[in-house]
């Protein structure tokens, strides 16, 4: 992306909150949309009550009307600085990260959200990280002191860290990185944030999914930083594709039952299909 881009999001689900905004919250009260009708002796409102809905009523009960309550959310952006986020191929994979940061910080503040930062590595790294805030100065700073980071880690453990800092409350999640990860880091980690609304942003190298059928790759370990030559040919590089759609299904699998589906993001982030496919049903 070129510059901060507006990128729009519909949080699924229903969310505690204590101020007006823009979502579908858990409250009800006297104004908003029409959700439902409630006894009286429930909801002891006498402005609210519904004249029909009460002479419908062949026991006599009174009954009110029940309305949504708008209400603003917390959004956090949990980015893995493992070291195989710094990969540099067709794009920088870092740098797609942290714009993606920077959009949703502007996108988030501009409709009234709060917009955190958690980064991570081995633990959470304090020094790019900052709680929810209403103040777009102060989520692009954090964006800002995140793009200065170096991803360098040799673990991505820290998502558990960071999925216990997020508390109990409700939280859209958007779950940045490469996920290559362990198996049972990902399940700790999807069973971790599973009380939250939770979106896996998967970013991914056109050189990796689809690599040449000829020549030889150099190839480093991002965190081992081991290395060595791979002659390439027909055959390891239709081995090499089904490992990596082996990958992905795998991990639509664990992430199935406990958050969205995973989005990936290939070389660049078009914000018009990110937001389609945030805003989707």
């Amino acid at each position: 992306m070129n510059g901060i881009v507006d990128i729009l999001y519909r949080p699924r689900g229903r969310f505690a909150a204590n101020h007006v905004g823009a979502h579908v919250s858990s409250e009800v009260g006297g104004i908003g949309v029409f959700r439902d009708q409630a006894p009286f002796m429930r909801y002891p409102d006498a402005r609210r009550i519904d004249i029909r809905a009460t002479l419908r009523d062949p026991f006599g009960a009174t009954y009110v009307r029940r309305f949504e309550q708008r209400a603003s959310i917390d959004v956090y952006a949990l980015v893995d600085l493992s070291g195989s986020m710094g990969f540099v191929g067709a794009a920088n994979r870092f740098r797609v990260a942290v714009d993606l940061c920077a959009a949703l910080a502007y996108s988030v503040t501009r409709v009234g959200d709060r917009f955190g930062v958690f980064s991570y590595e081995g633990a959470l790294i304090d020094r790019s990280t900052i709680p929810a805030t209403r103040s777009r100065r102060a989520a692009l700073a954090a964006v800002e002191r995140l793009g200065a980071e170096t991803p360098r880690g040799s673990s991505a453990k820290g998502v558990l860290d960071a999925a216990a800092a997020l508390g109990a409350t409700r939280k859209l999640v958007f779950l940045i990185s490469d996920f290559r990860w362990p198996e049972p880091l990902l399940e700790q980690a999807f069973d971790a944030l599973s009380p939250h609304d939770v979106a896996p942003l998967v970013l991914i190298d056109s050189l990796e999914s689809a690599p040449p059928k000829w020549g030889v790759l150099a190839l480093r370990d991002s965190e081992s930083g081991g290395r060595r030559l791979l002659v390439m040919r027909p055959a390891l590089q239709r081995r090499w594709i089904e490992a990596e759609q082996a990958r992905r299904r795998n991990l639509a699998r664990l992430s199935s039952l406990r958050s969205r589906a995973p989005i990936y993001i290939e070389d660049s982030c078009d914000p018009v299909d990110l937001s389609i496919r945030l805003t989707a049903a």
